[in-house]
């Protein structure tokens, strides 16, 4: 028994009860979603570092020779409308849902990274991860928006003086493998192949500068057999030199040809290259393969390290290097570092994490590597040099295809991701594209999210079924312990609305025009998630209504993070006036 309450008047001892199945039919392998059997031996996307080894198989039952398993775990009073509560299973934990009078339960873990869901944001039948806005079907368990491969076991909710259950099925979604998931996902059984200048399986980028010890096996999303399994051919470090898109031929570097029906370009993004002298020297870096992080990680064990860049990458690098260093040194040419993106008032506040550093020098160009000599003369020494000066298109190869590219190499795409030439797809970093949240303005956003997405409308369209990119862009980046969250499309703000603490590094940003674009926080979850709830069902945030929680130095505030928590975020924005 789990927070259960025992009363004397039988009305009280209803109870509801967890099934947790064990045996999966064999047409239950794939849905519409991704399917996989509760207990397959696949490994959550984003597990390391994050879960344990228990927590990867919290949902196996204890007693395999049973079919299931049920514990009580509740009254059914307990729970009110659009509460949410992590119950014990006995043979691990789930999350316990009560909606219009409706009971469902699902797991209690995002398969992202781990996120503790309980602590999302519940509305409209999902719940949206408070850490990275994944979002997942309340029913089913579906995965509704990403980012993350795999969708969230169901459990069957019973009611015994009602008749009233639901049952499902634990799923696999999508990511960064979207298009040729969905592909066979959506019933389509021809060839598909998928070629990669890499020579490793895909796996999880995000966590090269955050974790740069990982080796290509521990971030790696999925595994060969699953390849295998599901009838994807991988080609493994083919680099694609050209296009023929009159005879549908793929050319690449070592020579080999391939026709395709269809095609998906998602080449991504290649760093930016700095004139420097020294480019074969072996201690110089961009951080793009498992290899180029651990090189990095055992270089600088107790040496100095020199960063050139402040982008997101290189200020990641420069604080996972920290406890491995003697000395990590940050160069920028701005005085304010993400000042472009998140604003000055936050730029200058993120300054705050370098007592973390041994250097931070702004406002300087490097000249050579080797030592790093600044404009100002000043040398210092590099033992290991990390290259993070931002990125550009990897679309070079298509100049002579006919498939238009804007001024700046990206590849611009319809609302379905096609081309202007037909059968031509393509998704990620790679593209402009509608959003539908700004009005259907052409943009780029190179998020690990949105490539998730752009391969799934992709895909659906290849098959001729109508869809479009309608998710909220969701981004994260995370340093020297602070993690910073991120929705919206802030381009073109002219005003940052802070509601918190800016020197306690516990703040939100809301980025303005006439009305809210886009929002940043710090130690608020999950705030990023509720806004992004407002965003995603279509509802507009005033920049006035942001303005009233910014009355009096600690009053409002304390109030409206109340009222962030106890309200949901339609009720906050559109009925919130300050007592």
């Amino acid at each position: 028994l789990a927070d259960c309450v025992l009363h004397p008047s039988p009305v009280f001892e209803v109870k509801v009860e967890l099934t947790l199945l064990e045996k999966e039919k064999e047409a239950d392998l794939m849905s519409p979603n991704g399917k996989a059997s509760p207990f397959s031996e696949c490994r959550p996307n984003g597990s390391l570092g994050h879960c344990s080894d228990e927590d990867s198989t919290t949902l196996r039952p204890a007693h395999k020779h049973r079919d299931y398993i049920e514990a009580t775990v509740c009254h059914v009073k307990d729970l009110e409308n659009g509460q949410m509560r992590e119950v014990d299973l006995g043979a691990g934990r789930a999350l316990l849902i009560k909606e219009h009078g409706e009971f469902s339960a699902i797991g209690h873990k995002c398969p992202h990274y781990g996120a503790p869901l309980v602590k999302g944001v519940l509305s409209k039948g999902h719940v949206r991860c408070p850490w990275h806005g994944a979002c997942f079907n309340i029913a089913t368990g579906d995965i509704e928006d990403f980012p993350g491969l795999d969708s969230l076991p169901t459990f069957q909710v019973k009611l015994p003086e009602y008749s009233q259950s639901l049952l499902g099925q634990i799923k696999m979604s999508p990511a960064a493998l979207v298009c040729a998931e969905t592909l066979r996902q959506e019933g389509f059984t021809d060839r598909i192949v998928m070629c990669t200048m890499e020579k490793h399986l895909p796996y999880d980028r995000p966590k090269l500068s955050k974790s740069l010890e990982s080796t290509a096996e521990q971030l790696q999303l999925r595994s060969v057999e699953f390849f295998q399994n599901h009838d994807i051919e991988l080609l493994l470090e083919k680099e694609a030199v050209s296009i023929d898109v009159k005879t549908k031929t793929v050319t690449f570097q070592d020579g080999y040809k391939m026709e395709y029906r269809k095609l998906l370009i998602a080449t991504g993004s290649k760093p930016k290259s700095i004139n420097y002298k020294g480019k074969d020297i072996g201690n110089v870096f961009h951080l793009r393969t498992p290899e180029d992080a651990n090189s990095i990680a055992r270089l600088a064990s107790s040496k100095n390290a020199v960063i050139v860049g402040t982008s997101f990458i290189g200020m990641e690098a420069a604080a996972a290097l920290t406890d491995k260093a003697h000395s990590v040194s940050v160069i920028g040419i701005e005085a304010v570092p993400f000042r472009k993106a998140l604003g000055e008032k936050v730029g200058k506040a993120l300054m705050k994490v370098r007592v973390h550093l041994s250097l931070f020098l702004l406002t300087s160009t490097v000249f050579k590597l080797k030592e790093v000599v600044l404009k100002s003369g000043k040398v210092l020494r590099a033992d290991v040099c990390v290259i993070g000066a931002g990125s550009s298109p990897a679309t070079a190869f298509l100049k002579q295809s006919g498939v238009h590219m804007d001024s700046k190499g990206f590849i611009t795409v319809n609302k379905m991701m096609q081309t202007n030439v037909d059968g031509v797809f393509a998704g990620g970093d790679v593209v402009t594209f509608p959003l539908t949240l700004r009005g259907n303005k052409k943009v780029n956003i190179p998020h690990w999210q949105m490539a998730h997405v752009h391969g799934r409308v992709a895909a659906l369209g290849m098959m001729g079924k109508t869809s479009e990119v309608r998710t909220v862009p969701y981004f994260w980046t995370a340093m020297f312990g602070k993690s910073i969250r991120y929705a919206g499309y802030g381009d073109g703000f002219d005003d940052v609305v802070i509601q918190g603490d800016l020197d306690e590094l516990k703040f939100v940003a809301f980025y303005t025009n006439e009305e809210v674009i886009a929002v940043a926080s710090m130690n608020y979850d999950p705030i990023v998630s509720r806004v992004a709830e407002v965003f995603g069902s279509g509802k507009t945030i005033k920049k006035r209504d942001v303005e009233m929680f910014t009355h009096g130095k600690y009053g409002c505030i304390r109030l409206s993070v109340k009222q962030y928590y106890m309200q949901s975020a339609l009720d906050l924005f559109d009925k919130y006036t300050p007592s």
